[in-house]
């Protein structure tokens, strides 16, 4: 649970998808692995016991991929949104979706990709157990999963003010 006022996000890298050059990079599926990897995630989310009132997921293929088998592991999925703009997405792109999500939401779920996710996760990382902000900074590994507790609102999210809660990657 967050505390007063505050809000939290996970951040999640989409599972392991087919080599890219084999198909049109936004039609990828996810690769075997990733198939395995991404209900792994999803029961990881269900035990941490992080409640999720919204999902954002890139439109994408393997995104969407990976949220489907990660949802079937949740003993209460949060309705999702897939959102073309998450999509290879900057760092200022996905500020940008953050800062349009309703205030009614306080814990928001989104699936990404790399480098941008990772970014995101790297940029908003503010004070926390120097441990778990190093493992975020040092690499997002596909199918890894990090939760950052956030205050204030949605529009006032900046750089720095996140405080990181939890990571977790396969291999865990």
């Amino acid at each position: 649970m967050t505390a007063q006022g505050e809000r939290r996000i996970v951040l999640v890298r989409h599972a392991k998808a087919v080599p890219k050059g084999t198909i049109d990079d936004f039609d990828r599926p996810l690769a075997d692995r990733g198939r395995r990897e991404a209900p792994k995630a999803g029961q990881w989310l269900a035990e941490s016991g992080h409640p999720l009132g919204l999902a954002l997921c890139s439109s994408a293929l393997r995104t969407r991929e990976t949220w489907q088998l990660m949802v079937s592991r949740l003993p209460e999925p949060p309705p999702a949104v897939y959102e073309d703009r998450l999509y290879n997405a900057d760092t200022d792109t996905l500020m940008a979706v953050l800062a349009e999500t309703g205030e009614a939401v306080t814990d928001l779920l989104m699936v990404g990709h790399n480098s941008g996710i990772h970014e995101l996760a790297v940029a908003l990382c503010g004070t926390g157990p120097e441990s778990l902000v190093r493992r975020i900074r040092d690499g997002f590994p596909t199918s890894a999963v990090v939760v950052l507790a956030l205050p204030g609102k949605w529009q006032d999210v900046a750089p720095g003010t996140g405080r990181p809660a939890a990571f977790w990657a396969p291999g865990d």
